[in-house]
């Protein structure tokens, strides 16, 4: 039986999940380059502030549960970078490989198109190749490489920054 897949804003009861999802990639992934867990008032701070710049906040539920989160914020704190916005999607170990990046992705690229935003910009650590070509299906391209930017589990991170065209 397939399970069905539902896309839709993301609310206060999703964010215990929200927080496992990110503080998983915090611990055992280079998809984010901090070191250290995030705890519960971190993402309710994070959450707060990005219905304050009325920012995007999915969340993917399967059987009512969060497996999944993806959102977007405007990529560089200055005027000019108004209409260009870098995401972030993250999915539960547990769930890669079952559609919900993807049914992410694409709620995210529309979203910002109803926002009428210009452009999306991926940050993806270079080792991370999936995430790469995962992208490009969608119409990302790599438009630049920064070479050891970031350090984490002592060695040096690479970042490949991917965008599209909206």
């Amino acid at each position: 039986m397939d399970e069905k897949i539902i896309i839709r804003n993301a609310e206060i009861h999703d964010l215990p999940y929200i927080l496992a999802i990110m503080n998983d990639a915090v611990l055992n992934t280079t998809a984010i380059y901090d070191y250290y867990e995030r705890d519960m008032k971190y993402v309710e701070n994070w959450f707060v502030d990005m219905q304050k710049k009325a920012m995007p906040v999915l969340a993917c539920e399967i059987n009512g549960v969060c497996v999944g989160y993806g959102c977007y914020s405007i990529f560089r704190p200055k005027d000019g970078y108004r209409f260009c916005v870098e995401h972030s999607v993250y999915v539960d170990e547990n769930f890669r490989g079952k559609k919900v990046g993807t049914k992410l992705l694409e709620a995210l690229i529309e979203k910002a198109k109803e926002e009428k935003y210009h452009t999306m910009i991926a940050g993806i650590d270079a080792e991370n190749l999936s995430s790469i070509a995962f992208h490009r299906k969608y119409g990302f391209a790599e438009v630049g490489y920064l070479k050891e930017v970031g350090y984490k589990f002592d060695r040096w991170l690479d970042l490949v920054f991917m965008e599209k065209v909206l």
